[in-house]
């Protein structure tokens, strides 16, 4: 089955980073949803381009390639400097017209889409598949494969050849606020938490710490058997959380 249409979009962060994105057109201007990828990932793979053909039965859609990605410009943070992208999809939603404007964000995009919430405040509804609550997790080795990836220079290198990623090198300074801190800032814009109890790099420890910092409304779904952000949602949970949007925004 042949994806949605799309449109090449060319964004600019307010630190003057140049931001590859897609825009997914709908009927109707109610809903956009920015759609915000995991760490390596890009919008033009097929498991995001999936996503974004499903969210688009229910709004716009615009899907970014975070800073450091594909054929974004500057190099990856992973994850501070990051709300710069969403907040320039977010402002570009509005500017093409729509009303109520989500930021749907898987692993590290849930991390940035939380952070990017809680700071700026300028979405209508957050929703978080996959994240982290707290930086510096090693408790499991693909998380150790990834601190690796960031740390060393080999790392970065293969970061770089293998998927077109190219990270900052040095630690973060000053460390960003962590997503367990911003998801309090959040309320009162609607917030969904969705996690795997089958999430090989992040265990459902992180999505209560979520929930549990955040103010209400908030929903936390636990989902039985799913792995870890888009390789592993499937159609009928993007459906339910298109459907999620929607009741909350319209």
């Amino acid at each position: 089955m042949p994806f949605a249409a799309h449109f090449p979009v060319q964004l600019r962060t307010e630190d003057g980073i140049r931001i590859d994105a897609a825009h997914t057109p709908h009927p109707s201007l109610d809903l956009g949803i920015v759609v915000a990828h995991g760490f390596t990932g890009s919008w033009r793979e097929r498991t995001a381009r999936r996503i974004v053909h499903v969210l688009s039965g229910y709004g716009g859609v615009l899907a970014l390639d975070f800073r450091g990605h594909g054929r974004s410009g500057g190099t990856t943070t992973v994850g501070d400097l990051e709300i710069l992208d969403v907040e320039a999809a977010v402002r570009h939603a509005r500017v093409i017209g729509y009303r109520k404007v989500a930021v749907v964000g898987f692993s590290m995009g849930a991390a940035v889409a939380v952070r990017h919430a809680g700071l700026r405040k300028d979405v209508d509804a957050v929703v978080a598949v996959s994240g982290p609550a707290r930086w510096y997790y090693r408790g499991t080795k693909p998380m150790r494969q990834v601190h690796w990836a960031i740390e060393r220079p080999v790392g970065r290198l293969a970061a770089r050849i293998a998927k077109r990623t190219r990270i900052t090198a040095g630690q973060w300074d000053p460390i960003p606020m962590p997503p367990h801190e911003a998801v309090a800032l959040i309320a009162p814009t609607p917030l969904l938490i969705v996690h795997g109890d089958a999430d090989s790099f992040f265990p459902l420890e992180h999505a209560h710490q979520l929930y549990d910092a955040a103010g209400e409304p908030k929903e936390l779904w636990i989902e039985p058997g799913y792995g870890h952000a888009e390789s592993a949602a499937t159609p009928e949970l993007v459906r339910r959380i298109g459907k999620w949007i929607s009741s909350n925004l319209l």
